[in-house]
């Protein structure tokens, strides 16, 4: 029955194919017997000639005005109808000057002429038709194979035993895989636990566990991958009219194996070049370190580096090292030259170009904050209607943190567009200056108000007593004095300074009460019945002290 199936179809493709052929036979057949001495060529387009998937010749020149496109065409409907025909059907090559016919069975198939022949490839007419001849061979066997009973159920036998073995190893792959997977999570657990690094929370199992299964898992796929490449190219190989698609398959995978090994090898003088590069720039930045800690431990004192600045030359000079090192090492890196490199190079270039403005100059006010040591870290500092602690100096940002507790962010080219006041460089040792003025009338004796200030710095306990406040009159105003009071807090950080401000203005109140004055400016339109002015013996009412006064006098006097 399977003998009966194989023959009807072989005589319904045979009838197919005269039947699409017949009409041009006689004009194929014209074309090339009557061919002249000397066929009129000339260059064009080239078209390939395949037949059962498998080129054959490319055809480079016009014979007789047919273009290459066209001699396909006929040569393949001539061969065709060869084929259909029975028996062995032997090849071979006549001389036809100044080119050569090929023949099946005696029969013109197609003609060669000399400018078929690719003269870079060092092509010859002779040698273009000796290899028409083995690749026309090969067809022909390939063509009585295909229409062999005993060929197709052996390779179909083939296949088979192949697809078995190819479902077996992709069990084995995914049983082993399981396998694999559970033994390195285990081995990768006992390690982690009590590790330093996960006690501090530093790093993650879980992340460490995940990546790890991921890593197996697309190892396995890849294994799969290269598992079904090659039993589909097996596959296709044991039959004829796919055996072509196989061999281009495995001739693939081994090109580009190939390819791949040999550009490795290529690559190891000019990767282990690159390799020493980025070694001396990593001893380099380890005799760099070794200074900077000296010089920030205070082991070392050195003119052009202050202790405060280490950290963030540290920053700067490991970039420009490292950066300095990828440019020497970037001609060595395997794939430089190639159109990828090159791209990213633009697109690295565009982006930068394109945000280098904003950029460029939060990292110049940056630098210029830094080195000009307008203030550092921990230090209490007013800017822009901002005031607080800082707590980060970046290159791009300064963050500080209000006596509400709040962060706020500062870009450094505002930083440095604005005033800034800095209230810790006024003292000496830890701690910031505190600040407060009130207003309060002629009538009421100075030296009473000053002695009520002092008095209420010192009934706040976070107001250092050495050095001394001090009250200054800084303005006289129509209708009051200024007093300013001048006070250094001991707290560096920024929450206690609220409290500290709160207090002091609450014990102020508290003084004023207690000797009786108010703290009222006062206004007025027209002039007073009595001269607001205060006696000699008023001067130094309670709690103004005369000698201490007089002391406190000297003092400012000498300093």
């Amino acid at each position: 029955m399977l003998h009966n199936r194989t023959t009807s179809i072989k005589q319904l493709s045979i009838t197919m194919i005269g039947w699409m052929l017949a009409l041009y036979t006689s004009i194929s057949l014209a074309s090339i017997e009557s061919a002249p001495t000397a066929p009129k060529v000339s260059n064009n387009s080239e078209a390939t000639l395949s037949i059962l998937n498998r080129e054959i010749i490319h055809f480079r020149t016009t014979v007789l005005g047919i273009e290459p496109e066209e001699r396909v065409k006929r040569a393949q409907r001539r061969i065709e109808q060869q084929l259909s025909n029975t028996g062995e059907h032997k090849v071979s090559i006549a001389d036809m000057p100044p080119g050569k016919l090929i023949q099946i069975d005696g029969a013109g198939s197609f003609y060669i002429a000399p400018e078929d022949a690719d003269p870079f490839q060092q092509e010859s007419l002779d040698s273009v038709a000796k290899q028409t001849l083995e690749r026309l061979n090969l067809v022909l066997k390939e063509s009585r194979e295909s229409r062999s009973l005993e060929g197709m159920l052996r390779a179909g036998a083939y296949v088979a035993i192949a697809s078995l073995l190819f479902a077996t190893l992709l069990w084995l792959t995914f049983r082993l895989r399981r396998a694999v997977v559970v033994k390195t999570l285990s081995f990768a657990r006992d390690k982690l636990d009590g590790h330093e690094l996960i006690e501090s929370k530093l790093i993650n199992r879980e992340h460490i566990q995940s990546g790890l299964r991921r890593v197996l898992q697309w190892f396995s796929w890849l294994v799969i991958f290269l598992l079904t490449y090659e039993w589909l190219s097996y596959s296709l190989s044991q039959f004829p009219f796919t055996r072509p698609l196989g061999e281009q398959l495995n001739h693939y995978l081994l090109n580009l194996v190939g390819k791949i090994g040999s550009a490795t090898i290529k690559a190891i003088p000019d990767l282990f070049t690159a390799i020493v590069i980025f070694f001396l720039a990593k001893i380099v930045m380890q005799a760099l370190n070794a200074l900077f800690d000296r010089i920030e431990n205070g082991n070392l004192e050195v003119t052009w580096l202050a202790a405060d600045v280490v950290s963030p030359t540290r920053r700067i000079v490991k970039v420009a090292v490292w950066l300095f090192a990828l440019t020497m090492a970037y001609p060595y890196l395997p794939g430089s030259g190639t159109e990828a490199f090159k791209g990213i190079s633009v697109l690295l270039g565009l982006m930068i170009s394109l945000g280098a403005s904003s950029l460029i100059a939060q990292a110049a006010s940056g630098l210029i904050l830094t080195y000009s040591r307008i203030y550092r870290q921990g230090e209490f500092i007013h800017v822009n209607g901002h005031e607080g602690t800082i707590t980060d100096l970046g290159m791009f940002t300064t963050r500080i943190r209000n006596g509400m507790g709040l962060e706020i962010t500062l870009p450094n080219a505002l930083v440095l567009g604005n005033v800034t006041k800095n209230y810790s460089r006024a003292l000496q040792g830890p701690g910031f200056v505190i600040d407060t003025k009130v207003t309060i009338g002629y009538d009421t004796p100075w030296r009473q108000v000053e002695a009520m200030l002092i008095e209420a710095a010192r009934r706040t306990p976070s107001i250092l007593q050495d050095p001394t406040p001090k009250v200054f009159q800084t303005a006289l105003s129509d209708f009051y004095p200024e007093y300013l009071l001048i006070c250094q807090a001991a707290p560096a950080d920024p929450v206690p300074r609220a409290e500290v401000m709160s207090l002091l203005h609450a014990n102020i109140q508290d003084v004023f009460n207690e000797y009786n004055v108010q703290i009222m400016s006062p206004h007025y339109l027209g002039d007073p019945e009595k001269e607001k002015l205060v006696p000699k013996e008023g001067w130094f009412r309670a709690p103004a002290n005369q000698k201490q006064t007089e002391i406190d006098g000297n003092e400012r006097n000498a300093s």
